[in-house]
């Protein structure tokens, strides 16, 4: 199976050996995003409800560059620091989709990278 991958200016650059993006088949299968501005570089560090819209707008930017959108995404993994803000991720998550929302876990972890409080990866269908 060929694979392709996907790569956008504009969403943050990898920051260790790995993609923004393998399309393998008729899938895409995006890494996970972290609060990281594409166009500074900079973490955003002003609250779980900023940082989730900057990792889903990443993912977003992620997703337009392979061609899809949202309405693509059948799978997606949310890791959290602490689950006590599910809540307000669970909201700004759900306002990237529309309906017929996908699979998803979400896990509390000891840490991420770069000391952020979220991130998200997706599995789509393209």
């Amino acid at each position: 199976m060929e694979k392709q991958i996907i790569n956008t200016n504009n969403a943050p650059a990898p920051i260790g050996p790995y993609n923004q993006s393998v399309k393998a088949g008729n899938t895409l299968y995006v890494s996970g995003q972290i609060a990281l501005d594409p166009v500074s570089g900079e973490l955003i560090k002003s609250g779980i409800v900023d940082e989730t819209h900057q990792v889903m707008k990443n993912i977003q930017a992620i997703l337009t560059a392979a061609g899809i959108g949202f309405e693509n995404v059948v799978k997606s993994t949310i890791f959290l620091t602490d689950l006590k803000t599910f809540p307000q991720v669970n909201e700004v998550y759900g306002s990237y989709f529309s309906s017929d929302f996908p699979a998803r876990e979400t896990v509390q972890v000891s840490g991420l990278p770069k000391g952020v409080d979220v991130e998200i990866s997706v599995i789509a269908a393209v």
